[in-house]
């Protein structure tokens, strides 16, 4: 799509972004990392992975790793979402993707060593939404109970796609939050920069049965303004304490 075209679309439905967000002790922040594994984020690595090397999904990656850093450096909770299915359980209108067990539904190297962090919840699940495929067969929510535990007043959102899995899960907390089912939960902040989505251009999905167009710059640009119009907070700046260091 033409930047002009993207530009004036930006124009008609701007995202109003929320003061940058200083992040420090007083309040119970928890991270929530979507669906940062090789499916989605590593080159080649599967049916919905890029296939060549993409800005925005690195820097996407680059500062979750950041931010995911200083989390675990100051010992506040983190709920890291990983994609994972059954091979026998399809998810239309999507092919097959992170297959449990494969590299693909692992988080991506540079986050890998989340897996031995005492602060770090991590959650496989296998449907778009993370609200929903952190429901247990006794229909509890082992996200529910991550805040309840914790106290998170605030959850700050990273990960892929912004328009989709991070969407979802965003409107999901926020209507769950809205019915009381996540007290004391009050803020769900969405960091534009730590988000990302996939590029399909109009030229290439007419060439795939089924396929739809996908332009990222716009679609990631969609996916802040619905979060923003259903409630959540979108921030580009983020510092932690006193320190200005900037995230």
């Amino acid at each position: 799509m033409a930047t002009s075209a993207i530009d004036l679309l930006k124009s008609e439905i701007p995202v109003e972004e929320d003061e940058p967000l200083i992040l420090s002790g007083d309040i119970n922040t928890g991270l929530v990392l979507v669906d940062i594994v090789n499916g989605f984020c590593t080159v080649g690595a599967g049916n919905l992975a890029p296939v060549a090397p993409d800005k925005q999904i690195s820097a996407m990656v680059d500062e979750s790793v950041k931010l995911a850093k200083m989390f675990c450096e100051k010992k506040w909770p983190i709920y890291a979402l990983c994609d994972s299915h059954h091979p026998d359980v399809p998810e239309p209108p999507y092919p097959p993707h992170c297959i449990t067990g494969t590299d693909e539904s692992k988080l991506v190297p540079a986050l890998q060593w989340l897996e031995n962090e005492p602060n770090v919840t991590l959650r496989c699940k296998d449907c778009i939404d993370g609200f929903l495929g952190s429901l247990e067969k006794d229909g509890s929510n082992v996200f529910v109970n991550w805040v309840k535990a914790n106290a998170i007043k605030a959850i700050l959102v990273v990960g892929i796609c912004t328009d989709i899995c991070v969407l979802d899960f965003v409107c999901s907390t926020l209507s769950a939050r809205n019915r009381g089912f996540l007290t004391p939960l009050e803020d769900v902040i969405v960091y534009s920069h730590g988000c990302a989505t996939f590029d399909l251009p109009v030229q290439i999905a007419r060439n795939i049965k089924g396929a739809l167009p996908h332009p990222q710059e716009l679609m990631h640009h969609i996916g802040l303004y619905i979060a923003k119009g259903r409630g959540a907070k979108v921030v580009s700046h983020i510092s932690f304490d006193t320190t200005t260091k900037e995230t």
